[in-house]
């Protein structure tokens, strides 16, 4: 028999430095749960991503146990990193911080695939490439076409 879900939490927390201290105890400790068994953990399954920042889904028990999904990095994190830049433009339609190319969208694309509601690696670098322009970063070269076999 399933267990019954009391409810969700949502975190961002950077691979395989999770803390007791804020965000994740504070969040965790109003839902009674054990903050220092899910830090091990996370740590534990999150160390070959070590400092990524990592969307994290916590289901939750009404017996106050929990069960966890990491995420892939968010894309604007990932594309932020291609370009070597802190953070994005303030206003994109007119400054742009950087150039990126239909490569380095593609090999994002393939690594947020799972996350995404794509069905094809061409619809998820659109995606990403709407991502990328909505942060004021250039896409540079026109879409590439890719054959299906």
């Amino acid at each position: 028999m399933a267990k019954e879900i009391s409810g969700y939490l949502k975190l961002q927390v950077r691979g395989g430095q999770a803390n007791p201290s804020p965000p994740v105890g504070p969040a965790l400790g109003s839902k009674g749960l054990n903050i220092m068994d899910f830090c091990k953990q996370f740590n534990a399954r999150s160390q070959e991503k070590m400092g990524q920042l990592l969307p994290v889904l916590v289901t939750i028990y009404v017996d106050k146990s929990f069960d966890f999904v990491i995420k892939t990095p968010p894309a604007p994190v990932m594309i932020l990193e291609a370009i070597k830049k802190k953070k994005g433009s303030s206003e994109p339609n007119r400054d742009k911080v950087g150039s990126i190319s239909w490569d380095q969208i593609k090999q994002i694309a393939e690594v947020k695939m799972p996350d995404l509601n794509a069905f094809r690696i061409e619809s998820a670098m659109k995606m990403v490439a709407g991502t990328a322009r909505s942060m004021g970063v250039q896409v540079q070269g026109e879409f590439p076409k890719i054959k299906i076999l």
